[in-house]
């Protein structure tokens, strides 16, 4: 029979526990009774156990899993009494069911009972343990078997449990959590032990993938195959290359007792690529390479052999403007690249794929000569001027070779994208630097000024800046002139100031290095020298007069 566990004592022992039980079996009894009553309002039905007693039966414990009640009035059905509630007999038709399971079970299982295990729910808790019920069977399990804290709120909770002991007598079937426990530790210890113990390969089952590896399960123990343990590529996701119930072949690589955890290795269980790479492969060395995976940053090349190799977005092309690897590269693309650095101790493997192209540069110098003009496109503006873009090579036009006019920059005049026609001013074949020039390209308003102007002509203009060794004045047209400091006198240079006017001879106009030199001194002089020559003019003039006069 099942047991009734109301009496149990918290500390009774086994033997105490089964002798309550038989006092109890006294006062229970499977009758055969008759289905008297439906009372289907009130979810029960009238049953006759004899001596004209009637029973309660709750109508749930005959109904089929459809709903639908097995029995009907004038039906005969087994029933327990146990005991009675308000005169009636109490009885039931489930501990009859459980009673017959439970005999069952023990015929099945009373002469080789050890290391079974059971699986079902706590139904019920007492002083004396709880009842647990699997697949209408009925078991026992003390308090002291048990391995829960009083607090712990365990009743509705699936466990398993070992089978201790197995009395047919009582129909009575003892199950202790704890023993399983300890079983299952001893086990657990057994095969980790096995495990941890030199070059042991183990099948193990992937129970569970994560973000962050898989838990494998290897002869009942959970050990962690983390993502980084997986390929020798390096971190991966586990999920794009396994499914749960795949089976894996693992190395145990270590154990933490106090945390209880198994660290599992997939990738240990392969031979490494890295020492064919390091014996094979040098810096220098031309490779045909797969393209597995494109990042903002650069792109994964695939070698082989869970090898891969980065290529930085630096080293895709020469052109130092690359936004997007997409642009010049797709996945599973095979190209040729040169490694250039092999780290042993990382199982770091960079390669570059521009160091196998044409320098863009050594194709300009065959292609093009300082004072030739073509035509580029603006890739950049800064506030020192503009790089333009010819044939894969960029050169800087300065703002000083941008116009004529020294307060134009790159920025005003141009736009980034916009073609612009230069000269190439110098080639540095060293430092691979190009210089352009613009305004060689445009009329110098020097050039302009000469075929107007000649040496020792007087012109005004406006003192635009006063430095150590002289001053610059601005002339017509946007001209620029010197005149240095010996060539200011008479006037003081301490009393000038910029925006003052000034007046001044043309020393010299030099086109070919676009300068003009004026001189006050000279002015000074030339003035001086018209002076005289009036005052001589009319001296003659009065003297010829007189000798006419004497004459006459």
């Amino acid at each position: 029979m099942a047991f009734d566990n109301e009496s149990f004592e918290e500390e009774e022992n086994f033997a105490e526990m089964f002798a309550e039980s038989e006092k109890k079996q006294e006062t229970s009894r499977i009758v055969e009774g008759e289905v008297v009553e439906i009372q289907a309002d009130e979810n029960r039905a009238l049953v006759s156990v004899g001596d004209k007693l009637e029973g309660i039966l709750s109508l749930d414990e005959i109904r089929d899993e459809n709903g639908e009640l097995k029995f009907n009035t004038g039906d005969k059905i087994k029933v327990m009494q146990m005991g009675y509630y308000n005169e009636r007999p109490k009885i039931s038709y489930k501990k009859v069911l459980e009673q017959e399971k439970t005999i069952e079970f023990i015929d099945a299982h009373k002469e080789d009972f050890e290391d079974l295990v059971v699986e079902g729910i706590i139904t019920k808790k007492n002083r004396g343990g709880y009842v647990v019920e699997a697949d209408a069977v009925s078991f026992f399990m003390p308090r002291s078997l048990a391995a829960f804290k009083e607090t712990d709120d365990v009743v509705g909770r699936k466990i398993k449990a070992q089978v201790v002991k197995i009395d047919p007598a009582e129909n009575s079937i003892i199950l202790s959590r704890r023993k399983l426990f300890n079983e299952e530790r001893k086990k657990k210890k057994e095969i980790i032990d096995q495990l941890m113990a030199e070059d042991v390969i183990v099948e193990g089952t992937i129970k569970k993938i994560t973000s962050y590896g898989m838990f494998v399960d290897v002869g009942g123990v959970d050990g962690l195959v983390h993502y980084n343990e997986i390929s020798y590529k390096g971190p991966v996701n586990p999920s794009k290359l396994y499914k749960e119930g795949d089976v894996v072949t693992v190395k145990a690589i270590s154990y933490d007792k106090d945390k209880r955890h198994l660290s599992l290795s997939i990738k240990a269980v392969q031979p490494d690529p890295w020492a064919e790479v390091e014996s094979e492969l040098d810096e220098g060395d031309t490779i045909t390479v797969t393209v597995s995976n494109i990042e903002a940053y650069g792109v994964f090349v695939d070698l082989g052999n869970d090898i891969e190799g980065f290529l930085h977005i630096s080293e895709i092309t020469w052109n130092k403007n690359v936004k997007n690897p997409n642009d010049y590269l797709e996945v599973g693309q095979e190209i040729d690249v040169e490694v250039i650095e092999i780290n042993s101790k990382t199982h770091k493997l960079r390669v570059s794929l521009k160091r196998l192209l044409p320098k863009p540069f050594d194709e300009f110098v065959k292609k093009y000569h300082e004072g030739d003009v073509v035509t580029g496109t603006v890739t950049s503006l800064t506030d020192f001027g503009a790089f333009v873009r010819i044939d894969g090579v960029e050169g800087l036009l300065h703002n000083q070779d941008i116009s004529w006019d020294k307060n134009t920059k790159a920025k005003d005049v141009l736009k980034s994208g916009e073609e612009v026609e230069v000269k190439i001013a110098k080639i540095n074949k060293e430092d691979q630097k190009i210089s352009l020039n613009r305004k060689t390209l445009l009329e110098s308003p020097i050039d302009k000024f000469a075929t107007t102007h000649k040496v020792n002509s007087v012109v005004k203009g406006t003192i635009r800046d006063i430095k150590d060794f002289g001053v610059f004045v601005s002339l017509e047209d946007g001209v620029d002139a010197l005149i240095r400091d010996e060539d200011l006198a008479p006037l003081v240079k301490e009393e000038l100031e910029p925006g003052q006017e000034i007046e001044a001879a043309i020393a010299n106009i030099d086109t070919r290095r676009d300068r003009i030199r004026l001189s006050v001194k000279k002015l000074d002089y030339i003035k001086n020298q018209a002076m005289l020559e009036e005052i001589n003019d009319t001296e003659s003039h009065s003297l010829g007069d007189l000798i006419k006069d004497k004459f006459k």
